[in-house]
């Protein structure tokens, strides 16, 4: 890896010549005055002075090259409806829309949370936020009411945009009879909640005086030309909350011109996309992939990107081998849930259709393991190249690099450092560099690279307590993972080292699902552990120790208080948070000085040796444990 090695050690050893030509592959309004301000470690500014903006970069500078070349196709096989907007059209929506919330009193640096399905008008709210010189914050349509709420406290939003429904699997999800439970549990709520009626839920209602009909709002503001606001590079341009240890989620705060910078290079050197070609991601616009590489993008590098609402086995299980063939897919971008769940259909769909557009599949969410990895790759016979990334780094940690050299596929790695990230792989024990072969923590030296997050919203001290305090010494950001290095420098990602769980891609906080299990009123004490599970990854598991035993005589009256358990957590965090099971036990194994032993708890329910237990207090709780487990 000669050359890709000379061009990481080059990103890291050369900061400022190195992101100074990236930072040409965006348009600067007014350009940067100081390529890195790292006065204040860790916080990291990115092209200090610089004024740009995220949707100019993503429509308006292609108006003039590629205004009919197609911008977003949204193929949704829930109603059986394909659209297509060309740079020119795309532009056109985004404008009305961009009227329509200034209209509501939003402007630069005003909030607007975004709790939508997969539809085109999505892309049209975050781009038009964008434009706006307001901060947009999406909501994944999964989480429940309360979820909603917390997120709605913490952003303050002054507008809230929603749709009376979404579908899955051709079932209506409500929108806005949980956008109306979750602005009436806020302490927050916004001015204003915009509503676009997709004609799904025939009885959903408007509240006079707060609610916006979308489609009346366009004909009364839809016409009005909408500038462009210029933004310094440093400037917000979204929060997405993630999941945490502590039951509050973390609202990452994302800047402009890094992120935009980030996106441009990254299409080119990993991703390989071309302007003009299509990209098609599956995941959703609530997540951080979402926003990455289906919405920003694919867009600012003047590609073709696919938005699509379904299931990737309905209607069939070739479903997105067609959209591949049809759209003439270039680089595609899914989740290792997603070829786990392909790897159980029929495989003559994977041969059904013509992939010879496709010059790569790029997979991320959770680990990949090396089966799954190695009969994708068979399968479609394409390169398919797993990497690793979060929520908070906006874009690739670890990967391989085609577009700059290219590399062999190493079965469940996803591959070398990527350019910008100073990676340090730590002994737990003492903060010293693990050896090829020897388990470690995955850590970034900081300064961060453009598009990682800049700090949490509203909070830098957690931003710093956080993300720098794995090793209190050393000012490093931990990425919370496990890693190990082979001798030729591929990474391979071994778990979580914290209570947080990634289940099919989703990251749960356990704290969070605890409290959701402790609502219930005879719930007295809860551990929740994440399991290794063959389709998902993770899935939660809980313990729980009742108030009152004599609702547990039963089979049925168990199943019973398990039942109202899981229908707590599906109230306060939505079904992806749901346990796999409720097991009932007498206590939770803890050491004598009251820590609960969540690892031995974990351990065992995956059939693996507890580890030292010298210092539990009650071995009889963990006895109960070995025996709930095999019954």
């Amino acid at each position: 890896m000669g050359a890709y090695a000379d061009f990481h050690r080059r990103s890291i050893e050369n900061r400022e010549s190195f992101w100074t030509e990236e930072a040409r592959r965006i348009h600067w309004h007014r350009p940067f005055d100081q390529v890195l301000d790292f006065s204040k470690p860790p916080f990291a500014k990115w092209f200090v002075g610089g004024q740009t903006n995220l949707c100019y970069n993503a429509i308006d500078r292609h108006l003039d090259a590629r205004s009919d070349q197609t911008a977003l196709v949204y193929i949704s096989t829930e109603t059986d409806t394909e659209r297509r907007y060309s740079y020119r059209e795309l532009h056109a929506a985004v404008n009305a829309c961009a009227a329509v919330i200034q209209a509501q009193g939003v402007g630069r640096g005003d909030r607007v949370l975004i709790y939508m399905p997969m539809i085109p008008e999505a892309a049209f709210a975050m781009l038009a936020c964008a434009r706006l010189g307001a901060v947009h914050s999406v909501v994944f349509g999964g989480f429940a009411a309360a979820s909603c709420a917390t997120r709605i406290d913490d952003a303050k939003p002054k507008l809230l945009i929603t749709a009376d429904a979404g579908l899955r699997g051709g079932k209506a999800i409500h929108y806005k009879p949980l956008v109306d439970e979750a602005v009436s549990l806020s302490k927050h709520p916004p001015e204003k909640v915009l509503v676009i009626n997709r004609g799904i839920d025939k009885d959903f209602s408007m509240v006079p005086g707060r609610d916006v009909d979308y489609a009346e709002a366009l004909r009364q503001h839809g016409s009005t030309p909408v500038p462009v606001t210029w933004l310094e590079s440093s400037e917000p341009s979204y929060i997405l909350y993630t999941s945490g240890t502590t039951g509050k989620p973390k609202g990452v705060q994302r800047d402009t011109g890094g992120y935009a910078v980030a996106l441009a290079s990254s299409m080119e050197h990993i991703y390989c996309g071309k302007p003009g070609e299509a990209m098609f991601t599956t995941s959703d616009v609530g997540w951080v992939v979402g926003h990455s590489y289906i919405v920003y993008g694919p867009l600012i590098h003047g590609m073709t990107t696919i938005l699509y609402e379904g299931l990737p086995i309905r209607p069939d299980a070739g479903i997105w081998w067609k959209i591949v063939q049809e759209q003439k897919v270039t680089v595609m971008f899914s989740s290792p849930t997603a070829a786990r769940v392909l790897k159980k259909q029929d495989p003559a769909y994977l041969k059904k259709y013509n992939l010879s557009s496709l010059r790569h599949l790029f997979l991320a969410g959770e680990p990949l393991d090396e089966p799954t990895h190695r009969w994708i790759h068979d399968a479609i016979g394409k390169p398919v190249i797993d990497h690793y990334w979060q929520t908070e780094t906006g874009w690739p940690i670890l990967s391989l690099a085609p577009g700059i050299e290219k590399a062999k596929v190493k079965y469940g790695s996803p591959g070398f450092p990527v350019y910008g990230y100073d990676l340090k792989l730590l002994r737990e024990s003492d903060a010293t560099e693990a050896a090829p072969g020897e388990k470690g923590v995955l850590t970034i030296a900081p300064p961060l690279p453009p598009g990682c997050m800049t700090t949490v919203w509203g909070d830098d001290e957690r931003f710093v307590n956080t993300y720098f305090r794995t090793f209190p010494k050393l000012m490093l950001y931990s990425t919370f993972d496990w890693g190990v290095r082979d001798a030729e420098g591929y990474t391979f990602i071994l778990g979580r080292t914290d209570d947080v769980i990634n289940v099919a891609g989703h990251r749960i906080g356990t704290r969070e699902i605890e409290e959701a299990v402790q609502s219930h009123a005879n719930i007295a004490e809860v551990a929740v552990v994440g399991v290794a599970d063959s389709l998902k990854g993770q899935m939660p598991l809980a313990f729980a120790v009742v108030k009152d035993a004599s609702k547990l005589d039963t089979e049925a009256g168990r199943k019973s208080q398990e039942k109202e358990i899981m229908d707590a957590v599906d109230h306060q965090l939505g079904a992806i948070a749901r346990p796999q099971r409720v097991l009932f036990v007498n206590s939770l194994p803890k050491t004598r000085s009251g820590k609960l032993l969540r690892r031995s708890l974990q351990a065992l329910a995956e059939g693996r040796d507890p580890g030292d237990l010298t210092t539990i207090e009650d071995p009889a709780a963990l006895e109960q444990i070995r025996g709930v487990l095999k019954g």
